[in-house]
């Protein structure tokens, strides 16, 4: 009878109905709350909803944020990270659990576009998108450069105004797209790939005045990196202040404090070239002209320690003059001499009472031999002679002139002429034929 009564005052529930009344209640309660925690468990299905738990030195409660409120974040959640949420109770009524669903997040401590910043930086780094090998050259003397700015910024004036005083021969042409907001990202990026599709400029100037971390944001973004690792053309960038550094630096392949500073890099001081180039100039000249002389005072002493090809014939004739007569002497004296030794046998046989005529038959034969033998020495000597004679009449350019060949040399240097190259219309030569000598002037050269 008591448990009947009381059922009867009392109102029995079912599950269901029993998890929607507290889920209401809590729901009213907690319509919003403000929580700090560690996340943890995190997990991302395919959904693209973001699964996970908050936790502290106490408790653990679970929670969930949906892909539309993620879209708001700056950052990327992980495990571990301590961040500060605003969300709202809810009830899983499959389950009876409760959780909270999170409308907006950001990192405890630190901002969320700072930690946006290190974590992409971190990303990107490990990507090899920050690597010096991939950095190319910035090219010396640019024809066009493509400024990609905001068209109404102090940037885009400043960096007109160094390239005038600079380098004015250069031609600059902006790209001009909006520099900060939702958008900017994309804008920034298909100017850097439209540029790159054009192929018409050797370099790209990315800037952007001075302004907050937000104000900059656009270029810590990773399809700008990506755009400006992609990019085909040398990237410079300029943006901010010295002190501001964004992604879109390190991936660069020059980074300068400012616009200003990025024009100077990419635009040569056209007057300090001009200068340089006048101090070279002279240098070369002073030294073509120090080694001109250089070279003439060796080759007029060559000319001058060179003997005539004459006086070098009439020389070795006279050698062979010489040796000639020495020859004939010493065969000379060697029969003299003979004769002497052949008178002495003969005394010295008629003592001895020899068969004087056997000796004398004897000694006849013996000077005919020697007769012979004389006479056969001598003509080879005369014909080696004769030969090394012929030879040097060969060699003797007298000769070559004879068979129709002349001798050119310039005026008044009277340098030989080996190649018409060497000549050109107007220059005076010498002709040295084997009779006389011919003075003219170059009408044309045929090389």
């Amino acid at each position: 009878m008591a448990m009947a009564q009381e059922k009867q005052f009392n109102r029995i529930y079912t599950v269901s109905k029993l998890t929607r009344e507290l889920k209401a209640i809590l729901e009213n309660q907690f319509s919003f709350v403000w929580i700090i925690g560690e996340i943890s468990n995190y997990a991302v299905p395919g959904s693209g909803h973001s699964y996970f738990s908050l936790k502290d030195e106490g408790a653990v409660i679970n929670c969930v944020m949906f892909r539309n409120q993620k879209r708001g974040l700056k950052f990327e959640p992980e495990n571990g990270l301590r961040v500060i949420g605003l969300g709202r109770i809810s009830v899983y009524e499959p389950r009876g659990s409760y959780q909270l669903i999170f409308e907006h997040m950001e990192p405890e401590g630190t901002g969320s576009l700072q930690l946006a910043f290190e974590q992409l930086k971190k990303k990107l780094d490990q990507e090899g998108l920050f690597d010096p090998a991939h950095k190319k050259d910035i090219p010396f003397l640019p024809s066009t450069v493509h400024v990609i700015t905001s068209p109404t910024g102090a940037a885009v004036r400043d960096i007109i105004k160094v390239a005038t005083r600079r380098y004015p021969n250069c031609c600059i042409q902006i790209l001009p797209v909006t520099v900060q907001g939702a958008d900017a990202p994309e804008k920034i990026a298909q100017a850097i790939e439209f540029s790159n599709q054009l192929n018409r400029s050797d370099l790209i100037i990315l800037a952007r005045g001075g302004g907050s971390a937000e104000d900059l944001s656009a270029f810590n973004s990773e399809v700008v990196a990506r755009a400006v690792f992609n990019s085909a053309i040398p990237v410079i960038t300029g943006i901010g202040h010295e002190t501001d550094f964004t992604i879109a630096d390190f991936v660069a392949d020059v980074r300068a404090p400012t616009p200003s500073a990025a024009a100077e890099h990419a635009f040569p001081d056209k007057n300090m070239l001009v200068r340089t180039l006048n101090r070279l100039t002279l240098s070369m000249a002073a030294a073509l002209k120090k080694t001109l002389t250089r070279k003439t005072t060796l080759i007029l002493d060559l000319e001058s320690r060179l003997k005539s090809p004459r006086r070098l014939i009439d020389d070795h004739i006279l050698k062979l003059d010489d040796h000639g007569a020495r020859l004939l002497k010493a065969l000379e004296n060697k029969t003299s001499r003979a004769r002497e030794h052949l008178s002495f046998l003969s005394r010295r046989l008629i003592g001895t009472r020899p068969d004087i005529q056997a000796d004398i038959r004897q000694l006849t034969a013996l000077s005919d031999r020697l007769g012979l033998a004389m006479g056969t020495c001598l003509e080879k000597e005369k014909n080696r002679l004769g030969k090394l004679e012929t030879g040097l009449w060969a060699f003797n350019p007298e000769s070559v002139l004879k068979r129709g060949y002349s001798i050119t040399r310039t005026l008044p240097r009277r340098k030989m002429v080996t190649n018409a190259q060497d000549l050109t219309a107007g220059d005076r030569i010498e002709v040295i034929l084997a009779k006389g000598r011919i003075t003219a002037q170059v009408k044309e050269t045929n090389r």
